[in-house]
């Protein structure tokens, strides 16, 4: 791929994915709300006891997400620097990208695997 196209390619990725991560971000939010609404009308031990871990995990989650979103600015940053000095991606900007991509192929998974377990908890 000739190297003004790829790095094109790269930022707009980048682009997508902070779309991405804007959304799970938001519904990240929601859930940690949606919680803390059920666990002020419920004092059941087990339910607690459960809710703490949802939260914690709400809570790793938001870290990762936000940890997300600055791996991609730097890298937005540094494509956009390559492509005003009309620079080619090297390979570790390449290999930084695949990691990238490999992240947000897991969070695509991740998130709506816990989003269900989390709904499923509610109906209990």
């Amino acid at each position: 791929m000739h190297g003004s196209i790829k790095i094109e390619q790269f930022l707009h990725e980048n682009t997508t994915w902070k779309r991405l991560l804007d959304f799970f971000i938001q519904e990240n939010s929601f859930l940690k709300t949606r919680l803390s609404e059920v666990v002020d009308k419920k004092n059941d031990t087990l339910f607690i006891i459960e809710a703490e871990r949802f939260q914690n995990e709400f809570i790793l989650k938001d870290e990762f997400l936000q940890d997300m979103w600055r791996d991609i600015k730097e890298q937005q940053s540094k494509l956009q620097s390559l492509q005003h000095n009309k620079q080619e991606a090297d390979s570790r900007i390449t290999k930084r990208q695949q990691k990238l991509r490999n992240e947000i192929a897991f969070l695509e998974k991740d998130f709506p695997t816990l989003k269900n377990k989390f709904n499923k908890y509610l109906l209990q």
